[in-house]
């Protein structure tokens, strides 16, 4: 399904867990159809177990429900966490699972990296919150700061019909062709234009990627990213820098308290290349940085999944929602704004180039790898991802003694 911009929707920016999880909690509990959900991470703290209650208590109601998670990002839940739903009537499929190899996952790449929700037709949630309490406040110094979005009106049914077929895949049956009276059907719910886009493997490799050129060559005015993990490609770049030199205010709000500091280091080897240019760039500094939105001008704003490195870019499934809306334009970027002003330090040209002259062989050389990165890893391991019911694991000692006790029989 390529991209089509939908009019007639409302959406609402969601910030963090305090503001999100309450919400799609309510409307999952309340589902009388259908709840289809899909994540990166599920895990089994009070969130998760929150979502459980609400995800039996939909099925309860006589909803179809329907999970997916990453076989990557979600690999410590329970028996009696997984067998509860199961036996609730939760459909539960775990997105390329892999066994380990000497304890370490093996399943690095192309993973479902998408956190969408839809529930009844009516609703859909979109963004870069997974389900766990990380996403919480009171969850102490490693707290993450991110966004997702609750939307209504016609596009969700592009939400619901992509979501749909990652479910029927994962049953091993032939994807459904988006049906035109779906959307007719769904009532208009405000005056934002709103366009679903995704990346995959297949026919969407780039979807996500040319909206935000598009987005950024159009700009006039301003620019805001604020993105958690930030090492784009050739073209964005190059893009950043022209804007940023025909006049337009760029900022990109980074990370300055990375969860992963690695990804902290590869995002400062641009910081000269982009502030030569006129780029502003501040790191966040209050809390892990999570989130990946941006907006442009007056309207025109993005809250998904996808950060803009080689990962989410070129090999992970990944949605976000482009949104034409004034007044959600002027909330993100109010909301930024105070982010950058309050919690954030600016990054100078003197920072920047401090250690430049030992850093720059390996700034060049660790660059151009990662940009053939994608290329790289797409052959290893050598194999179509795969979606499979998600069992509880049978118990050894269980196992053992059930055939002590059969061996007792005979």
């Amino acid at each position: 399904m390529r991209p089509v911009w939908r009019e007639g929707n409302d959406a609402d920016l969601l910030i963090n867990g305090e503001e999100f999880f309450p919400r799609v909690f309510e409307r999952i509990r309340n589902a009388r159809k259908e709840v289809l959900l899909e994540t990166f991470i599920i895990l089994e703290d009070k969130v998760g177990k929150e979502l459980q209650r609400a995800l039996i208590s939909a099925a309860s109601n006589g909803a179809h429900v329907e999970v997916i998670v990453d076989g990557y990002g979600t690999v410590d839940l329970s028996n009696e966490y997984i067998g509860e739903m199961i036996e609730a009537g939760i459909r539960v499929h775990v997105f390329d699972p892999q066994p380990k190899l000497m304890g370490m996952r093996t399943n690095l790449f192309r993973r479902l990296h998408r956190k969408i929700v839809v529930v009844d037709s009516e609703v859909a949630y979109v963004g870069g919150i997974n389900f766990t309490a990380v996403h919480l406040g009171d969850y102490g110094p490693g707290a993450k700061q991110d966004y997702a979005v609750e939307v209504r009106g016609p596009v969700v049914s592009d939400i619901r019909h992509a979501s749909l077929n990652l479910f029927r895949h994962a049953r091993r049956e032939l994807p459904l062709p988006l049906n035109p009276e779906d959307r007719a059907r769904a009532r208009h719910a405000g005056a934002a234009w709103i366009m679903l886009a995704i990346r995959d493997n297949n026919r969407h490799t780039s979807d996500i990627e040319d909206q935000y050129l598009r987005a950024i060559r159009s700009a006039n005015h301003r620019l805001v990213i604020a993105n958690a993990y930030f090492f784009p490609g050739y073209r964005m770049l190059r893009e950043l820098r022209n804007a940023a030199r025909r006049g337009v205010h760029v900022t990109l709000i980074l990370q300055g308290e990375p969860d992963m500091p690695w990804v902290r280091h590869c995002s400062t080897f641009l910081y000269s290349y982009l502030l030569r240019s006129g780029v502003v760039i501040h790191e966040y500094c209050k809390r892990p940085l999570h989130g990946k939105v941006a907006l442009m001008d007056r309207e025109w704003v993005t809250v998904g999944s996808s950060n803009l490195d080689p990962l989410s870019l070129s090999l992970n499934l990944e949605g976000n929602l482009f949104i034409r809306d004034p007044q959600l334009n002027q909330r993100l970027y109010n909301h930024l704004q105070s982010l950058a002003n309050k919690h954030c330090d600016e990054i100078t040209a003197a920072k920047a180039t401090r250690g430049f002259w030992w850093r720059a062989p390996m700034t060049f050389l660790f660059f151009h790898f990662l940009r053939h990165f994608p290329a790289i890893a797409g052959s290893l391991p050598a194999h179509t991802p795969r979606l499979e019911p998600l069992l509880p694991q049978d118990d050894p000692a269980e196992e053992e003694l059930a055939t002590l006790e059969q061996e007792k029989l005979l």
